[in-house]
C-alpha cells in the first residue's frame, strides 16, 4: 500500500513538474514575439517611399484577376482573394509605372482573406488607399474586359480560385491568347489554377514541359488534412498531369519559377518576386524597393534550411548590427511551430532558439545606439 502511495505521488509530482516546465516555456517563447506595432495600421501610401518617391512615369497597364468565390465548395468555410497577395503586387506594379485594374469572375466586391499575422505595411496602406479599396470592392466582371488594353495579366491567388479559375472560359481564352501573343502572366499561390485548363491553338497544354510552381501538397495538407476532398483537386497534381515540371521549395517560403512569359509563385511569400520579375519579363529594371522585415526573415530561414543554425545566426547577425534592417521575428517563431506540427522537435528548438538571438541582435543594436 506504502509502495502503491509513493508510485502516484512520484507520478503526481513528476505531472506537476511537466506542466510547470510547459506553462514556464509558453511564457518565455511568448515574450519572443514582438508586440504588435499598432502603428502599422495608420500606413498610407505617403508614408511608403517606395511608392511616393521617384516616381516612374506611365508605361502602360496590368491586369489583376481576383476570385469571387466566397466559400469553400460545399463547406461554410470562408474563403476569398488573399489581401497579402494583391495588395504587394498592386503596388509593385503601380511603382514601376503602370496602372491596375482589377477585375474577378463575377465582378463586384470580391470576398477577401485578411491574416493578420501576415500584413505588413503595404498591406494596411492597401486597406486605407480608398482608390485601391475601391477597385478591389467594384471589380470589373471579366466578361467586361478589354483584354488588348493590357500588357500582362496577373492572378492573386487565395484558396477561393480554386473552384472558379478553372473552368472558367474567359480566364482560359485571356491565358491562352496573352501565352500567344507573348505577353507576361504572373500567378502566385493558388493563381496558377488559372492555367491548368488551357489548351493553345496547336492543340498542346499551356502548361507542357513548363517549369511551374504554386502552393504545394505538404503545404496544403499541413492546415487542411482533407483538402483532397474540400477542393475539386490538389493543385500541385494538377499542374503535374498536365505536363510541367514542377518546382517545389520550402514549405512557405519564398520560391519562383520563370519560364519564358509565365511567371509562378509557390505561396502569399512569393508575391513581391514574382511581381518585380512580371516587371523585367516586360523590359524594364524593377525600381529599387528596401526589402520588408518579413523578406529578411525568409533569407534567415533559407540559411537555416541550407547550412545549419550557425549561418543563419550570422545572418541575422548581419542583418541586424550590421545592416541595420529589420527581421520579422514572428515568421521565424511560425516556422518552429510548423516544425513541430510536423514531428521535427529539433527544429523547433532550433527556431525558437533562432528567435531568441534575434531578440538579443535588435537589444544589442538599441544599447549601441
Amino acid at each position: 500500500m506504502f509502495k502503491k502511495y509513493k508510485i502516484l505521488k512520484w507520478t503526481s509530482l513528476s505531472i506537476v513538474t511537466l506542466l510547470v516546465i510547459i506553462v514556464c516555456f509558453g511564457f518565455w517563447f511568448m515574450s519572443l514575439i514582438p508586440q504588435k506595432d499598432l502603428s502599422l495600421e495608420t500606413t498610407q501610401k505617403k508614408d511608403l517611399p517606395y511608392l511616393s518617391e521617384n516616381i516612374v512615369p506611365t508605361r502602360g497597364k496590368i491586369l489583376a484577376v481576383v476570385t469571387s468565390t466566397k466559400t469553400m465548395g460545399t463547406t461554410d468555410k470562408p474563403t476569398g482573394y488573399e489581401l497579402t497577395e494583391l495588395a504587394r503586387a498592386y503596388y509593385t506594379f503601380e511603382a514601376n509605372g503602370f496602372k491596375v485594374d482589377v477585375a474577378s469572375p463575377k465582378g463586384g466586391k470580391a470576398p477577401v482573406v485578411i491574416d493578420d499575422e501576415d500584413m505588413g505595411m503595404y498591406d494596411y496602406a492597401f486597406l486605407n488607399d480608398s482608390i485601391a479599396m475601391y477597385k478591389a470592392n467594384h471589380t470589373i466582371p471579366l466578361e467586361n474586359i478589354e483584354f488588348t488594353d493590357y500588357d500582362a495579366v496577373y492572378f492573386a491567388g487565395g484558396k477561393g480560385t480554386m473552384y472558379d479559375f478553372p473552368e472558367n472560359k474567359t480566364i482560359q481564352s485571356i491565358v491562352k491568347n496573352y501565352y500567344q501573343a507573348n505577353k507576361v502572366i504572373g500567378a502566385v499561390c493558388h493563381g496558377p489554377s488559372a492555367l491548368v485548363n488551357v489548351t493553345l491553338d496547336d492543340g498542346t497544354h499551356i502548361l507542357k514541359n513548363k517549369t511551374i510552381s504554386s502552393f504545394t501538397n505538404k503545404e496544403e495538407l499541413l492546415l487542411i488534412s482533407d483538402a483532397a476532398s474540400v477542393f475539386p483537386f490538389l493543385l500541385q497534381d494538377k499542374i503535374t498531369e498536365s505536363g510541367a515540371i514542377f518546382n517545389e521549395g520550402d514549405m512557405y517560403l519564398e520560391k519562383i519559377s520563370h519560364d519564358n512569359n509565365l511567371i509562378t509563385g509557390q505561396n502569399p511569400w512569393s508575391t513581391w518576386v514574382v511581381a518585380e520579375r512580371m516587371i523585367a519579363q516586360m523590359g524594364y529594371q524593377p525600381k529599387h524597393r528596401a526589402l520588408t522585415d518579413e523578406e529578411n526573415a525568409i533569407k534567415v530561414l533559407l540559411a537555416y534550411g541550407k547550412h545549419g543554425e550557425q549561418k543563419a545566426k550570422e545572418v541575422l547577425t548581419s542583418l541586424l548590427i550590421i545592416e541595420q534592417k529589420p527581421v520579422n521575428r514572428v515568421l521565424i517563431a511560425q516556422h518552429g511551430i510548423i516544425a513541430a506540427m510536423q514531428g521535427k522537435i529539433g527544429d523547433f528548438f532550433n527556431l525558437t532558439s533562432l528567435v531568441s538571438f534575434a531578440k538579443k541582435c535588435e537589444l544589442d543594436r538599441k544599447n549601441q545606439g
